[in-house]
């Protein structure tokens, strides 16, 4: 199975890693190659994908800056792809292209693996950009009660709380000045900015805001135990880190790569197994 990646400075995703890894847990074997604008000329998206789809590949993930571009190809978007208006995978079907935004149904699949069926309630976004975009609409999937927007540029915070209430989900923004009030009385903490990441070191919010009774989200990842997430363990929260995205997001996108439904059923069922891998690399990672 041919798949791959469409991006710009994607050469240390560790997303091959991850599909041929779920092939041969799945015993399909898989090539991933990546499609870097950096390394190599890349007239547009549509002229990309339909060299690929030529060339015999089943699907490719798409990454910045084209996310938003890869949802107007699909003949077949996802109700998630469409919801969000952005996707990051893209199946090659019949003549079609089906596209899905991975990032929200993986949000919603961490959520259920970590948390159960834990209700978000009132929950804090920090960070509107993609992937806090598809987390918000994760979050109104989930039944949140409200999704509280905070971002350092406050019209992409109004534009998302607006797309959000037109898809009947409650949404409200707040500023930065507004966070140290507005936490106590939530229930969830998601972060979606890229603070916590190695190269951008810190925890999002005042560490000592964090309480028992909150649950928290980290999209970073790198490392795999970031000020955040320390925080709230030591506060006894309970904790989805940024690695069940990367895993659930990949999972769900090599689902829609297979063709065999009792071969989305094994990938399914190597989450866990993939969880436990990658954060035990990436915990080596912080460690070195």
């Amino acid at each position: 199975m041919k798949l791959g990646l469409i991006g710009k400075a994607i050469m240390n995703s560790s997303s091959p890693d991850l599909h041929v890894r779920l092939g041969q847990l799945t015993g399909i074997p898989a090539t991933y190659d990546l499609f870097d604008a950096n390394e190599q000329p890349i007239e547009s998206l549509a002229a990309q994908v339909k060299k690929v789809s030529e060339l015999g590949y089943r699907g490719v993930n798409v990454t910045y800056p084209w996310k938003e571009t890869a949802v107007a190809l699909a003949t077949d978007p996802s109700e998630g792809a469409k919801m969000v208006g952005a996707a990051n995978t893209l199946v090659f079907e019949n003549g079609n292209i089906i596209a899905e935004n991975t990032d929200f149904t993986g949000f919603i699949s961490g959520f259920r693996a970590t948390l159960g069926e834990r209700k978000p309630g009132r929950v804090l976004l920090m960070g509107t950009g993609g992937v806090g975009k598809a987390v918000a609409f994760g979050l109104g999937k989930l039944g949140a009660d409200e999704v509280i927007l905070m971002d350092l540029d406050e019209t992409k915070s109004h534009q998302l709380a607006q797309e959000l209430a037109e898809h009947g989900f409650h949404a409200s923004t707040i500023t930065p000045a507004q966070l140290a009030a507005s936490i106590p009385n939530c229930d969830g903490l998601v972060n979606c900015t890229p603070i916590g990441h190695e190269k951008s070191p810190g925890c999002p919010l005042p560490a000592e805001l964090i309480e028992a009774h909150h649950w928290i989200f980290d999209a970073v990842y790198v490392p795999a135990v970031t000020e955040f997430i320390s925080a709230a363990k030591a506060a006894g929260a309970a904790v989805m880190s940024g690695v069940s995205l990367f895993v659930f997001q990949g999972v769900d996108a090599f689902k829609l790569f297979c063709e065999d439904e009792s071969k989305r059923a094994a990938a399914d069922q190597q989450s866990a197994t993939l969880f436990a891998h990658y954060r035990r690399e990436l915990l080596k990672e912080n460690d070195a």
